[in-house]
């Protein structure tokens, strides 16, 4: 069954919305981004988070120790790589936290993502690349290029109504979804409510009666 990922939350109301919704993922950007959280922000929301849903922080080449304090502190349940982390980075994350570890990939070829999941992560990310962003560019990226995986991935990258159904074909672990489910920059309550349906009701996921 295909999980489902709303990432860059940043206001109280958005916490409503997916509380309503109940994904099975949210994500907290830490990195630079317009849909960035300060750690006593990210704090606040997911106190009122629905404790069902668990939280991913998202992060581009922090210091080992931020992300560890955000994970040892409950603000997240699993942390996101986006950037260059290399293998001794995650080795010493991993010692520092028991948090499960999830791997960005911008995707450009089927060697990069294996070379990615021979690294000592729990899951990939597989997103769009694009040279001056790191994620939630709301483009896609060709799907032909996925190798044969062993790990569990989350797919990202440009995910709407509209395409949605052409990544579950897929079968992904999990389908990491953002500016599809926004109006202008927003998270919207009706877009979310749609994408919900379509993936919980297209094969791959529980029918939304279920969910409670």
């Amino acid at each position: 069954m295909t999980k489902m990922k709303i990432c860059g939350l940043t206001r109280l109301r958005d916490i409503d919305i997916v509380n309503e919704a109940l994904p099975d993922y949210i994500g907290f950007v830490f990195a630079e981004s317009r849909r960035r959280v300060t750690p006593e922000h990210a704090a606040l929301l997911k106190a009122k988070l629905d404790p069902r849903i668990k939280a991913v922080g998202v992060f581009v080449n922090s210091k080992i120790g931020e992300v560890a304090e955000l994970m040892n502190a409950g603000i997240i349940d699993l942390v996101q790589l986006h950037g260059g982390e290399d293998a001794a980075y995650i080795h010493e994350l991993t010692r520092r936290s028991r948090c499960p570890v999830i791997k960005a990939v911008h995707v450009q070829s089927a060697a990069q993502v294996l070379a990615a999941e021979a690294l000592l992560c729990d899951y990939l990310l597989l997103d769009a690349y694009h040279k001056d962003a790191c994620g939630g560019t709301g483009t896609s990226f060709d799907y032909t290029l996925i190798p044969r995986l062993t790990k569990p991935y989350f797919l990202a990258g440009g995910l709407n109504a509209g395409n949605v159904k052409k990544a579950l074909e897929l079968q992904p672990y999990c389908l990491d979804i953002s500016s599809g489910v926004e109006t202008d920059g927003v998270k919207d309550a009706v877009k979310i409510k749609e994408m919900t349906r379509i993936i919980r009701n297209e094969g791959y996921g529980r029918p939304m009666a279920e969910q409670r």
